[in-house]
Parts: C-alpha cells; sequence; structure tokens
C-alpha cells in the first residue's frame, strides 16, 4: 500500500534536477530503490532506505553541524523518516528541529544533494546495528538570526563553522551540499 511520504518521495527525486553529477547519480540510484516499494522508506527494507536530512545555515552563510555521538563525525543534522512523515522536506525538518532545539527553521522545500552511503543502524524495534544504506535526501534550512542551539541526545556536540573552516573529522558527502546551499539561500 502506497503512502504520502512514499509517493512525495518519488515526485520529488523525478522532477529534481541535482545539484552535481554525484547527486545525478544518487537519484537515478533513490529512484530504483524506490521502485521496491513503499518499504524502502523505512528501516525494515534492510537493503537500504531513504532518510532526510538539512544544512542548517544562517544569513552570515555560516553552517550548522554535530559530531554524531556514535559515528564520531562532523555533519549536517538528521535521520530517518518517521511514519507520520507526510513528505521528505517536513522529516527533514522535523529531524533538524529535534537535533538542534532551534524553533522556526525555515524550510526550503526542494532538495539541495542526495548522498547515498553504508551505514550500520538498528531497526526501529532497537535490534543490533547491521548493515544497510543510506538514501539521504538532502534540504536547505535557514535558521532565524539570535536562534540558540542546543546539543541531543544523539550529538556529542553541536556548532556553527564558515565555509572555509570546517571541522574534522567530516562525513563524507558533508562539504559537497554547501555550495548548493549557499547558492539558494540567496533565494530565500
Amino acid at each position: 500500500m502506497s503512502t504520502p511520504l512514499y509517493e512525495d518521495a518519488v515526485r520529488v527525486l523525478t522532477g529534481w534536477t541535482a545539484t552535481s553529477e554525484d547527486a545525478e547519480l544518487a537519484r537515478k540510484r533513490t529512484l530504483a530503490l524506490l521502485a521496491d516499494g513503499p518499504d524502502a522508506m523505512t528501516r525494515a527494507h534492510r537493503a537500504g532506505h531513504v532518510t532526510a536530512s538539512a544544512l542548517v545555515v544562517d544569513d552570515a552563510g555560516r553552517v550548522l553541524l554535530c559530531l554524531h555521538g556514535r559515528l564520531g563525525m562532523w555533519m549536517q543534522l538528521g535521520g530517518h523518516c518517521e511514519a507520520g512523515d507526510t513528505t521528505l522536506a517536513a522529516a527533514a525538518l522535523r529531524e533538524a528541529t529535534e537535533e538542534s532545539g532551534i524553533a522556526g527553521l525555515v524550510l526550503d522545500p526542494e532538495p539541495i544533494d542526495i548522498d547515498v552511503h553504508e551505514v550500520r543502524c538498528g531497526a526501529a524495534d532497537g535490534a543490533p546495528a547491521e548493515p544497510s544504506v543510506h538514501f539521504d535526501v538532502r534540504f536547505l534550512l535557514r535558521s532565524p538570526a539570535g536562534a540558540t542551539e542546543r546539543i541531543s541526545e544523539e550529538s556529542a556536540d553541536l556548532a556553527w563553522f564558515t565555509p572555509d573552516a570546517l571541522p574534522s573529522p567530516l562525513a563524507s558527502g558533508t562539504v559537497r551540499q554547501i555550495a548548493p546551499a549557499l547558492a539558494r539561500l540567496s533565494q530565500m
């Protein structure tokens, strides 16, 4: 049975013009995964599943990154889609709001990147982490002026960085989304 989230993912990725060659390859791979049906949106689809994340940017062009507690790498905010999510963009906004503690983030509903990467993630029922693949659709969120971030349980740290002074170690694919995000920020 189809779901609104699955239908949104197919619609968004079918119509999206990728921001790089790597993102275009990831878009095609994600659409191929979605051919498996709505289960491809959930952790139950162990071969891989669609996730949603967001690069939070402020008006000065700084990016908010989290030091992922389990992975020990700096990256954008985001994660697994949940049963109540109806769009990928809304899932990214929900995840970023939960992980940053920032209210009033402004969402750009068009993706800025897609990244496909291997992970070890547990099932929703808390089962041990197993190999899988995240097909991560990434969005831009603009932080309101004067916002104060708050570290969540999932992060070891949370901090703002300028694009020319990013922290290390940095998760693969993180840098690739900064240029399209900053270009889009000027249009929001």
